[in-house]
């Protein structure tokens, strides 16, 4: 693609964001779109965020596990970034009109306290660059209409990032086996889903070094203070306003949201 079809179409994203509102998949359009050209367009889009006074805060993995894979037809993982704008306090309430077609999921987020720039990050790099993990709620949300996306159009979208919730706690991640720390999903007090942390690449912290490793490639480190999701650990849940989510996940924590 050429560089005026990048900037229209993450100009065309950033408007369907700010308007809340869908737009046809890419992909359905006739173009001839890379897997490289959508990241292209997805810094458009990002670009037209920090240029509004946002700013990058942490980095997200999308489509770590099968089971998402499969939800969405989509069968690679791929990366996003988090923004200042897009954080919510444990507990706190999510209002809707702020989403288009939202879904929740369960995951470990990692807190880091040392840069990490790839290639050749260790899992051991990622456990001794990491000041902590907590449990937390991605609420993802996608501007492609009905969520009919492959790949690029995910890409495009920032890994169809919408907002996130920290958990209650900070746990140091070498005093656990985070593949196999189990999970419990429960919306409006019935549970709704369990996974484990291997459902993340085998472990979240290979889903880490994985981001890392492949980021480095492009000359983009991981920075100490950022926060890193290292994806989902059981299949996404649509929510509506009313609900209230809660996830545990054992030996770390919980992190609770509600929508309004």
């Amino acid at each position: 693609m050429d560089k005026q079809q990048i900037t229209q179409l993450g100009d065309e994203l950033y408007e369907a964001l700010a308007a809340r509102r869908t737009i046809s998949p890419f992909t359905s359009r006739g173009f001839d779109i890379s897997v490289e050209d959508a990241y292209h367009i997805q810094q458009r889009m990002l670009s037209r965020r920090l240029e509004k006074g946002e700013k990058v805060i942490g980095k997200k993995i999308g489509v770590t596990s099968k089971v998402v894979q499969q939800m969405l037809n989509v069968y690679q993982p791929d990366f996003g970034y988090l923004l200042d704008g897009m954080v919510y306090n444990e507990g706190e309430s999510i209002p809707m009109d702020t989403l288009i077609q939202p879904r929740a999921e369960g995951e470990i987020a990692f807190i880091l306290k040392k840069d990490l720039m790839g290639p050749g990050v260790t899992n051991a790099d990622v456990l001794a660059a990491t000041e902590g993990v907590m449990a937390c709620f991605e609420i993802v949300d996608s501007r492609i209409q009905d969520w009919k996306i492959k790949i690029q159009d995910t890409v495009a979208d920032n890994a169809s990032c919408g907002v996130f919730v920290l958990g209650d706690r900070v746990v140091d991640p070498k005093k656990l086996d985070l593949s196999l720390c189990g999970m419990v999903v429960e919306k409006n007090g019935d549970i709704i889903g369990t996974g484990a942390g291997a459902a993340a690449l085998g472990s979240p912290v290979n889903a880490v070094a994985w981001l890392a490793n492949t980021l480095g490639r492009l000359g983009i480190p991981l920075k100490a203070g950022e926060v890193i999701l290292s994806g989902s650990l059981a299949p996404l849940f649509p929510v509506q306003a009313g609900d209230s989510l809660r996830v545990s996940i054992g030996g770390i924590g919980g992190c609770s949201v509600r929508f309004v």
